[in-house]
């Protein structure tokens, strides 16, 4: 019966709060479950992406694998023509692939509902679909609002959102459990290459507001003193540390949110030390080798690198974003980071050459030029 009154309290909320501040940080835990019954029986339109290219063979050899984030499906999608171009083995949609956040509070979720149609129904993005497979995994802006995490309480039918969207198979093990987070293994033994697409957002824990708002490097976050919060989850950690404990050469590990940053008071791994001190443990840990991390969210990217924390260099390559670029430059400070960032729209290129045992991290601009990038020998990917 409880179940029942506190689905009844969220749905009264869905229909008349516009302001939502008053419970952005209040969600039940429980609210997913109380509000199933109500989702099973909801009559309104799921949209799906079109029909895509064939996801690569188990032993299929990947030398070109591209990633981008931040999109509106009715904004200009010229660069998805551009990267269509580039006949990539596949492409990573590692977030904010549409903006559908629920500024109504409504539970049935309009907003993402209509972006994700607007996306459908862009010739651009049919014609990407239809020449490049793709994988993808969620941040804010698609999994409901703006910098939430565990507190939205309807994130349970955006992952149900998510998963129509990028027709996920019936049997697909993410529709058995909570969260987006997922794997894949393609190519023999010697071009192995591992995509580990983390979920940043569903069991995310609550973050610690600034005290400076707008103040460089404390934007609107600062680095929480609770260690009790949690960045994955307990199940999704124990699912990567036995992912990475899986034999492959080269493994691209996703966050939607970046990971080395520490320039900034935005969302980012730096909110929770605690936990990206276990994610730099879990790697290293493993054992695992030939980990390169690939994160979006910033509108804006950059080739980072640490050297300090798993046994052999750590890199990051942010990509962001493919049509929401908001500035020609951006002057952030940069620990960890290669060189300067790039602002205008671009995308990002893994490129693999597995004769010459090298990995080239490259952002592209509008018209596929590489604007910033770092080569790197697979051989100095590994445990010293």
């Amino acid at each position: 019966m409880r179940n029942w009154i506190l689905a009844g309290s969220l749905l009264g909320l869905a229909a008349c709060q516009e302001d939502v501040s008053s419970v952005t940080q209040t969600a039940p835990t429980n609210v997913v479950d109380a509000l199933a019954p109500y989702y099973a029986q909801l009559d309104v339109s799921r949209p799906q992406a079109p029909d895509g290219a064939a996801e690569p063979a188990s032993d299929a050899v990947l030398t070109q694998i591209m990633f981008g984030s931040c999109h509106r499906g009715d904004w200009d999608l010229a660069m998805l023509d551009q990267i269509s171009g580039e006949e990539a083995d596949l492409f990573l949609y590692v977030g904010d692939n549409v903006y559908g956040d629920a500024r109504r509070w409504d539970a049935t979720l309009p907003e993402l509902r209509e972006a994700y149609a607007d996306l459908a129904a862009a010739p651009e993005f049919g014609r990407f679909r239809a020449s490049t497979p793709m994988l993808a995994t969620w941040d804010d802006h698609d999994f409901g609002m703006n910098d939430f995490g565990e507190n939205f309480p309807f994130r349970g039918f955006a992952e149900e959102l998510f998963l129509e969207f990028w027709r996920a198979p019936a049997d697909d093990v993410r529709r058995s459990r909570p969260g987006v987070y997922d794997s894949r293994t393609y190519g023999p033994e010697g071009q192995r290459v591992q995509i580990i697409l983390l979920d940043t957002r569903y069991f995310r824990g609550a973050l610690m507001p600034t005290d400076e708002r707008g103040a460089v490097g404390r934007e609107r976050y600062v680095p929480t003193t609770d260690t009790s919060v949690s960045m994955l989850g307990d199940v999704q950690w124990a699912w990567l540390a036995e992912e990475l404990a899986k034999p492959a050469d080269l493994r691209l590990l996703v966050s939607s949110i970046q990971v080395h940053a520490d320039g900034h008071g935005w969302e980012a791994w730096r909110t929770m030390p605690h936990e990206r001190d276990r994610l730099y443990e879990t790697i290293a840990a493993s054992g695992a080798e030939g980990v390169v991390m690939l994160s979006g969210d910033r509108h804006s990217s950059g080739l980072y690198v640490r050297e300090d924390v798993i046994g052999y260099p750590l890199y990051e390559i942010t990509s962001s974003a493919l049509n929401m670029s908001f500035a020609d430059e951006n002057n952030e400070p940069g620990p960890h980071r290669i060189g300067e960032m790039y602002a205008p729209i671009n995308y990002g290129a893994v490129m693999v050459d597995w004769e010459q045992g090298n990995v080239s991290l490259e952002i592209r601009g509008e018209t596929g030029d590489t604007v910033r990038d770092v080569e790197i020998s697979l051989a100095n990917l590994t445990n010293r």
